[in-house]
């Protein structure tokens, strides 16, 4: 696949967004939701539609940083590895299939977390139960588990299931979502981890629970679409993104090098 560049970027526009997928990184194990050396945030090289970065292979969420990420194209050429650790192959066929068929998604964030696992394993998936998880009404993909995922012909079939949509629970396997800056794919799975947290408390504790009407939570839905567009479409601050940066700043700065 050849996909020239768009609109050349500047370097300054390069170097916050390794800022900020690498701050994405420091802050999904501030949260513990990283799984070991494994799962994944990409985001899109600015100015292309075929490369994307990475984290290096072996290396935890808290050591990742601007400088250290791996450059990679959608058919697997590492352009640019600054440790030479190389790139997680499966990590790779889940990420590259997103970027490669939806050019809206900046980036890609996809975790293996106790609450996101249980969840996933669940038939009926995450319910709209609250606040957080209504967001998401009409708003979920499923793909069904088919192994770890190294066989790239499983690309066609994912990218198939996730359609349009911006979240995708990997059945039996865990949480995916996409975003069109970094701060969104982050937020979209705070809350989403924060949901399947819920749910499961809810579930656990074998009381009656009140259910929204679905009116409700398509309402709802619609007013969290409302909100995020006004930061992606309409360039208003990301003030919950830069927030949780400004953390970083104070007790992590490091992810910035």
């Amino acid at each position: 696949m050849n996909i020239h560049a768009t609109i050349a970027p500047t370097a300054a526009e390069i170097q916050q967004t390794r800022v900020d997928l690498a701050a994405a990184y420091r802050l999904i194990h501030r949260l513990g939701l990283d799984d070991s050396i494994y799962t994944h945030i990409s985001v899109r090289v600015p100015g292309t539609f075929d490369r994307f970065l990475i984290n290096p292979y072996g290396m935890r969420f808290e050591e990742v940083t601007a400088s250290n990420l791996v450059t990679v194209d959608v058919d697997g050429v590492v352009i640019d590895d600054p440790l030479g650790l190389g790139i997680n192959p499966a990590g790779f066929t889940i990420h590259s299939a997103v970027h490669a068929a939806r050019h809206d998604a900046l980036c890609v964030l996809h975790t293996h977390t106790v609450a996101g696992v249980a969840v996933s394993c669940l038939k009926e998936g995450l319910l709209p139960l609250n606040q957080w998880s209504m967001q998401f009404t009409d708003r979920i993909a499923y793909h069904d588990f088919e192994g770890i995922a190294l066989d790239l012909s499983e690309r066609e079939r994912l990218v198939a299931d996730l359609g349009t949509k911006f979240v995708l629970i990997l059945r039996n396997h865990g949480l995916l979502t996409c975003g069109r800056s970094v701060g969104e794919a982050f937020k979209l799975m705070h809350n989403m981890e924060r949901s399947c947290r819920a749910q499961l408390a809810i579930q656990a504790s074998g009381a009656e629970v009140v259910r929204p009407s679905l009116a409700v939570a398509q309402h709802t839905a619609g007013q969290y679409d409302k909100g995020y567009a006004k930061i992606e479409v309409d360039g208003r601050p990301d003030s919950e993104w830069d927030a949780f940066k400004r953390m970083l700043d104070r007790t992590d700065p490091g992810y910035k090098d």
